[in-house]
């Protein structure tokens, strides 16, 4: 029960990760709020938590994450976690992506952070303190071929965690970022698909012998988010299994 009591917002809240990562820290006596654009999706996933909320936001924009924000601290009065971890993958290299894919690459995976932790440090700094878990990636440290948009994006989630830690450390704001590796979510189950490859296929490059689960990043996630880890401030921590970047 380290976050009895404690409100955690978490965008992309019904996706593969993202519910993970709800589930996670409602077992543990948080306050969730799920957010997604999806809103029906995040009235499931809330519906199936002790104490949640769902509020349906398009993060991709401004007024979105502004709004997020604003009716956060309306219904439940404080931000004590603020998990970024919406996320899309715009696959391709660079003369395949189209504006939009580009664009909309950058308005998900980082502009949403810029407008949402911009909204929600005054409410925590004059609490006290908070917590912030950014989704980066393996790749945003490694590039993987064959996407750049998200590659690229994940480089800059990891920059923006460490310049916001160093920032808005003395007034107890602590911010880090996972890196995850291979993943088995919906997500990836469906790029599966696509390209004709197996699961199978992708456990034979991780030397632990299979990809990633959701709940274990949503583990370290709560971990980073909790007391015990009090002193991590500007942290990038990879969750491969010990996978190198193929």
């Amino acid at each position: 029960m380290r976050f009895e009591g404690k409100v955690v917002v978490v965008t992309g809240g019904a996706g593969g990760i993202g519910s993970a990562i709800a589930r996670r820290f409602a077992s543990e006596g948080a306050k969730v709020v799920v957010t997604d654009v999806n809103a029906d999706a995040a009235r499931e996933i809330a519906a199936e938590l002790k104490e949640a909320i769902a509020i349906g936001a398009d993060i991709g924009t401004k007024a979105g994450c502004l709004g997020l924000i604003e009716e956060t601290l309306s219904q439940l009065g404080r931000i004590d976690v603020l998990c970024n971890n919406a996320g899309i993958n715009r696959r391709g290299p660079l003369l395949a992506l189209t504006d939009e894919d580009w664009d909309l690459s950058f308005a998900v995976n980082l502009d949403a952070m810029f407008h949402l932790c911009r909204a929600a440090l005054p409410s925590m700094i004059a609490q006290g303190g908070a917590a912030i878990v950014n989704t980066a990636s393996q790749w945003g440290l490694y590039p993987a071929p064959g996407h750049i948009a998200y590659n690229v994006t994940k480089a800059a989630v990891a920059s923006f965690t460490q310049n916001l830690a160093r920032d808005y450390a003395p007034q107890k704001i602590r911010v880090n970022a996972v890196c995850p590796g291979e993943v088995y979510t919906p997500m990836l189950a469906a790029g599966l698909a696509r390209s004709g490859r197996t699961k199978a296929d992708l456990d034979k490059l991780v030397p632990y012998g299979r990809v990633g689960q959701p709940e274990e990043i949503a583990a370290l996630v709560a971990f980073l988010a909790s007391d015990e880890a009090a002193y991590m401030c500007g942290s990038l921590v990879e969750i491969t299994g010990a996978q190198a970047v193929y």
